[in-house]
């Protein structure tokens, strides 16, 4: 159980975008667009979720003749997609010599695109390749410095015509998160989303939870027969679980640790935590204590779901 709280253009050679109007009538925004591309193991993946969490449209590996097709489609969904990002890079080697065309066209049709490009020394390159332990997509036969050189190589022109290069030779992921972020979030700050889950630890913990936190210090309604059939979601239960001692404190306490703690994931770029809330069975304490917690979250600008794993079992 979960609850929330909270006119066409003459057709060219290739793809065409219809800047025009909708079939309803209504004027076609063109879509906003980022090309990322860059190095092999540079970090194109990273920049590219980056953006998605910004709430970019992204679509990876995509052939560049299907540039011009999408953003098309973009505009003809009435602004629901308004940003799309797309990541073009070697391993559709084959596609690669049409992106310059494919670039020339979207000019053609007024699209405002920008072209983040990522690389990385090669030292850097060959260290990573080496710790997952894959090959590189173009040393064939070679060693993996080969597939390096073959790629800027081939890149050299791309680079040269980007908006933003970032080197990530030294940067951590967070490091490259937060460059993103300083180039595409503008004024708004990076969004957190929160799972409250409350659960039982009978049942055994929750295997996704960030943080946990245990509700069993407080008395049980489980013992007072005319709170029993009931869950913490009902009034009278809730008010039996804050009216016992330490149990507003803690939620108190709680409360500001998490305020501190998601300050510092907005820092790091994590946009995601679940936090779980235990008592015994998951029917009562833990549920009363998700809600209010939730609603603190709430307060604090955190984009909160409540989730009540347990509170249905016997």
């Amino acid at each position: 159980m979960s609850t929330p709280h909270e006119a066409k253009e003459p057709e060219r050679d290739g793809a065409e975008v219809n800047t025009g109007t909708t079939d309803q009538g209504e004027s076609a925004a063109i879509p906003e667009l980022v090309i990322i591309s860059g190095m092999s193991g540079a970090g194109r993946s990273t920049a590219a979720k980056c953006l998605e969490d910004l709430g970019w449209f992204v679509v990876d590996n995509i052939p560049p003749e299907l540039i011009a097709p999408m953003v098309e489609l973009g505009a003809r969904s009435q602004g629901n997609v308004a940003r799309i990002a797309v990541v073009v890079d070697v391993r559709g080697r084959r596609f690669f010599a049409n992106l310059k065309e494919s670039l020339a066209t979207l000019d053609a049709q007024n699209v405002k695109r920008r072209i983040v490009f990522l690389e990385s020394s090669d030292e850097a390159l060959v260290r990573r390749f080496e710790s997952v332990r894959r090959p590189h997509p173009l040393q064939g036969d070679g060693r993996i410095v080969d597939g390096i050189a073959a790629e800027r190589d081939l890149l050299r022109e791309l680079r040269g015509d980007a908006d933003l290069v970032i080197d990530t030779s030294s940067l951590n992921v967070h490091e490259l998160r937060a460059k993103m972020d300083a180039q595409f979030a503008g004024e708004e700050v990076p969004e957190l989303r929160a799972t409250v889950m409350s659960f039982g630890f009978k049942y055994g913990l929750p295997v996704d939870a960030d943080m946990v936190i245990d509700c069993r210090f407080i008395p049980n309604p489980h013992w007072v027969p005319e709170l029993r059939p009931f869950t913490g979601l009902n009034d009278e239960v809730s008010s039996y679980v804050f009216s016992q001692p330490g149990s507003k404190e803690f939620l108190d306490g709680y409360a500001e640790l998490l305020r501190i703690v998601a300050e510092g994931y907005r820092r790091e770029g994590k946009r995601y935590v679940t936090i779980a809330v235990g008592c015994t069975g998951g029917k009562h304490r833990s549920v009363a204590m998700s809600e209010k917690l939730a609603r603190r979250l709430v307060s604090e600008g955190v984009e909160t779901v409540v989730v009540h794993r347990d509170m249905g079992r016997e």
